[in-house]
């Protein structure tokens, strides 16, 4: 302990430093560190080289600690909020008190996002070294692509609810809206693919399924954007929202299915996830799920949009939108029974795993599921099956419990404090170590 209080620099101005690891015991996976990171709901690989630590002076005290202790992890609230507005809005046996609700949902996932928002600009604009520190870090990096996709919720949430009441003005907002969604999506998930492949990394069982977080931003976006491609005014503009859509869906969709490859090798060849990470064995339903939505959504706004633009005139006996319809759904519907067995094997799995600790994974459990409860949603409209319909309304029911469970752990743990915790800074809210990160306690100088 002495030896780490000698090679430890600090800065007495009150500014963020970076530390570089000095021994291999801060250097591997089974380290301090990352108990602590675990405890968090991310698992930091052995070659986590940097953390950041800062001074414990009057100047970074209350609200700033708050501040820089505020991860991207947190978007994954909005996330989950999000999608469970668009569920209560999409539900097939819904009525006024359920959009109201859907409402509220809404209302309050755009309050979070904004305030989110407000404190990540904060936190980067007084650490900026720490932007770059969760840059390269290999795990906390991934979260960063939960900000466009918990924008994306409220793009679908504008063009569902805010374009038919306020006209196409709100369908315009959510247009240029998309754009940026687009762009931070293939952004973040171009940069964070590049970090996976370079970083160099020990084995295989350290792998999760947080990979896929910054895939899901891609496909999520293509989305959204045959969502807009149905509300705005204009069928140039339309066609062209629809046909970035897709290519999006190509870039997103298969990447997830590579990924999934990798991590189904992962989990056969391999000891079962530790129990502070094992809510990530739902995030694969959300890539299977959303790629099978959004195929779907895509090509019912390609079967009237094609007629409309002349797209692809040398199919002049049949019309390609029908085409393109019939064998998306198909996809779908296959997409849904590959997501089943995802589904399936998370819960047993999740079941068999015993306690384990609450954390903002937790919130890892709505988005997928709320997901998967749109491809049946909309299964269920296109088959009018009466058993996809009821069973999208028994999902939505369990992610409201959910939600209102989570809703309540994260705030009595915001109140004392230890929801905030940053893996790359090694601290919590009062700098210290509280009861969920004993072991990373050492790591913390100051």
């Amino acid at each position: 302990m002495e030896e780490n209080k000698t090679n430890s620099p600090s800065d007495q101005s009150g500014h963020t430093q970076v530390i570089e690891p000095h021994s291999q015991q801060h250097n591997n996976t089974g380290g301090p560190l990352a108990a602590a990171a675990r405890d968090h709901g991310t698992l930091p690989t052995s070659n986590d080289s940097k953390e950041i630590h800062t001074s414990d002076d009057g100047q970074d005290r209350g609200f700033r600690r708050i501040i820089r202790n505020f991860t991207p992890s947190w978007f994954i609230i909005t996330m989950s909020t999000g999608v469970l507005s668009i569920m209560l809005h999409q539900l097939p046996y819904n009525g006024h008190w359920l959009r109201v609700i859907s409402v509220i949902f809404f209302v309050v996932n755009l309050v979070l996002f904004l305030t989110f928002t407000a404190l990540s600009t904060l936190r980067y604009t007084l650490y900026p070294r720490l932007f770059l520190a969760v840059l390269k870090h290999p795990h906390q990096s991934l979260f960063l692509a939960t900000f466009p996709v918990g924008l994306a919720t409220l793009v679908n949430m504008t063009v569902l609810v805010c374009a038919p009441e306020w006209g196409h003005g709100l369908a315009i907002l959510a247009w240029v809206l998309w754009w940026i969604v687009a762009v931070l999506a293939l952004t973040t998930c171009f940069h964070l693919t590049f970090v996976i492949m370079t970083h160099r990394r020990g084995k295989l069982e350290e792998m999760t399924a947080l990979y896929l977080i910054p895939i899901v931003a891609v496909v999520i976006a293509a989305t959204s954007g045959g969502l807009v491609a149905g509300a705005i005014p204009n069928p140039q503009h339309q066609l062209w929202t629809l046909v970035i859509s897709y290519i999006l869906w190509g870039v997103g969709s298969p990447l997830s299915w590579i990924t999934l490859t990798i991590y189904f090798l992962r989990m056969t060849l391999h000891k079962p996830l530790k129990r502070e990470v094992i809510v990530s064995l739902l995030l694969p339903i959300g890539p299977l799920s959303l790629s099978g939505f959004s195929i779907i959504v895509l090509s019912k706004v390609a079967k009237h949009l094609f007629l409309t633009t002349h797209t692809l005139p040398h199919l002049s006996e049949t019309s390609p939108g029908e085409v393109l319809y019939i064998i998306s759904f198909f996809v779908g519907l296959i997409l849904w029974g590959f997501s089943i067995v995802w589904f399936i094997v998370a819960v047993m799995m999740v079941a068999t795993s015993g306690r384990f600790p609450f954390n903002m994974g937790w919130w890892g459990f709505i988005f997928p599921v709320g997901v998967f409860t749109l491809l049946t949603i909309t299964i269920g409209e296109e088959l009018e099956s009466r058993f996809f319909k009821i069973l999208s309304c028994v999902l939505t029911a369990a992610c409201v419990a959910m939600w209102l469970v989570i809703a309540s752990m994260t705030l009595q743990r915001s109140i004392k404090g230890t929801m905030f915790y940053a893996p790359c800074l090694g601290t919590d809210l009062y700098g210290k170590r509280t009861k969920e990160h004993p072991q990373a306690a050492h790591k913390e100088k100051v």
